[in-house]
């Protein structure tokens, strides 16, 4: 038997900032000796937003939620292989030219670490082996009652604590904004917001609800103001006005460091809003959006895409959440799927100008919850009652927390609803093919 010589791994490069983290229940240290462990079920109990890293010896395990982004390279070096973790490619490849080992960068040679698992390396260098995946968040299938009002209390009423808990670690007079379309998830985050001030009996005054609107049209400004209309709260709303030139899709690929359409035309108007929300409110720090809703409830469009039957998507727990899963011959290590994936068109774009923000449907406790409903009763493999879902789930929930009768409106993506279509195709090519081109060109500049 051929015997292999290992050079284990001398030095742990971790460029991720523990500030980050959004940990609601514990110190950030006891969280990542939790990682440590590699207990899921100590993993589990982590309440927030977070990307943990813990060594031991040759063992690093790491793990995070799906509202923080984590990446990782094991550059080569005679003196012994040095493992770099971070948020960015871009910091990775900074961080090796640093070192003079800017010749051994690929962005497809960065692992992005899969949300909702405990990732497990053993570092011993070359050759390189597999990661040890250990999920910390399971399904529980079907422990919901086919009761849209029960289901939207228990789902609804979980979003509304994770809120309560992000406000309670705010200090108490910072303004609040909400990206806020209108929509089913925008409109819930905003109500349940607005809602966890009162109750606390502070004015409502330090919140607003942030509104793109491109070249003046915007069917999301309409619904955004009718929708606060109806709840008697439109002097929450601030429009965001912009032009369509100031929309760079090669802007957004470069920040979100991916080129799937959808994600970098999301984020193309997010970086506008953002930019635009920065210029008013230099000093502005706290955000919350509704990213996560959709795939919460499953609510996207299963005829747009080819691959998909409502069978797949009702079949598989967590399919929006994850993809296909780490175990699937589909399953990228460059990037991981679903949400997992995705997510990085709302954090990188807040980041990048320098906001913290908050997605509290992408929290293990909301989505733990959402995955116990039960699906197929309630739908019976019905594309229509699948798509209705999510707009009765949450009126529900929102009404039995807050008492508040939240309008629905018919769904619309954010980047379709701020600008007319004559913008949007002036804005976006058509071809997938273009935006694997523009992100290819970023990193070989």
């Amino acid at each position: 038997m051929l015997e292999q010589n290992f050079a284990t791994v001398e030095r742990l490069v971790n460029l991720l900032d523990p500030d980050v983290n959004v940990i609601f229940n514990m110190s950030v240290e006891e969280a990542v000796e939790r990682v440590g462990s590699g207990q899921s079920d100590k993993v589990r109990e982590i309440d927030g937003q977070f990307a943990l890293v813990h060594k031991n010896g040759r063992i690093v395990r790491l793990a995070r939620s799906i509202g923080r982004p984590m990446r990782y390279f094991l550059a080569k070096q005679a003196a012994g292989p040095v493992l770099i973790i971070a948020e960015r490619m871009d910091e990775i490849r900074e961080h090796l030219e640093k070192e003079g080992l800017a010749d051994q960068f690929h962005p497809s040679y960065t692992r992005m670490v899969p949300a909702h698992y405990i990732t497990e390396l053993s570092l011993v260098g070359c050759p390189d082996p597999n990661p040890v995946y250990t999920r910390f968040l399971n399904h529980y299938p079907n422990e919901l009652p086919a009761d849209v009002d029960a289901i939207g209390e228990s789902y609804i009423g979980t979003l509304a604590n994770e809120i309560d808990s992000w406000i309670d670690s705010l200090p108490a007079d910072a303004p609040i904004g909400v990206l806020f379309s209108g929509g089913i998830d925008s409109g819930a985050i905003l109500t349940l917001t607005y809602h966890s001030l009162l109750k606390r009996g502070q004015t409502a005054q330090r919140l607003k609800a942030f509104t793109l609107t491109v070249n003046e049209y915007g069917e999301d400004l309409q619904q955004a103001s009718e929708f606060l209309k109806s709840l008697d709260i439109d002097y929450l709303l601030e429009p965001i006005h912009v032009s369509a030139s100031s929309l760079d899709y090669k802007e957004a690929i470069r920040v979100i460091e991916d080129y799937k359409p959808l994600d970098v035309q999301a984020a193309t108007m997010g970086i506008a809003v953002l930019k635009e929300v920065r210029r008013r409110y230099p000093d502005w720090k706290y955000l919350l959006d509704g990213d996560g809703g959709d795939e919460n409830l499953r609510d996207y469009p299963i005829e747009d895409n080819p691959e998909l039957t409502i069978r797949s998507v009702l079949n598989n727990p967590f399919f929006y959440h994850e993809g296909w899963g780490v175990d699937k011959i589909k399953h990228s290590q460059t990037y991981s799927g679903g949400q997992s994936r995705g997510h990085v068109r709302t954090y990188a774009t807040a980041a990048k100008f320098q906001f913290e923000g908050f997605s509290p449907f992408a929290t293990s406790n909301v989505i733990e919850v959402a995955e116990k409903i039960p699906f197929i009763e309630l739908t019976q493999w019905d594309h229509e009652k699948l798509y209705a879902l999510k707009g009765d789930v949450t009126r529900a929930g929102v009404k039995a927390v807050t008492g508040m009768a939240m309008p629905v409106f018919e769904k619309r993506r954010f980047q379709r609803g701020a600008a007319s279509d004559a913008d949007f195709s002036a804005t976006f090519p058509e071809s997938p093919m273009a935006y694997r081109q523009a992100f290819a060109e970023i990193f070989s500049s």
